[in-house]
């Protein structure tokens, strides 16, 4: 059985994800305080562009003669 996870670990997970512009988060006041409300900001497929981007995006910054080597398309 997996082990629980902390309500905190939710939380700054998707803190995180709106931060980084995949999650959307509408901040409402109510019992118990403020609290946000996520959802999605992208589509399956924009979700999968969106991280193949990311990745390349990376991979340039850090490793870019490689990486450009890697993307060339040949016939």
């Amino acid at each position: 059985m997996p082990e629980p996870v902390s309500r905190a670990s939710v939380i700054n997970f998707l803190q995180d994800m709106a931060e980084k512009g995949v999650l959307t988060q509408e901040l409402k006041t109510g019992k118990g305080g403020h609290h946000g409300i996520y959802s999605h900001k992208y589509s399956e497929a924009g979700f999968k562009q969106y991280i193949a981007e990311y990745v390349i995006r990376k991979l340039l910054m850090e490793f870019p003669v490689e990486t450009r080597k890697a993307l060339e398309i040949t016939p």
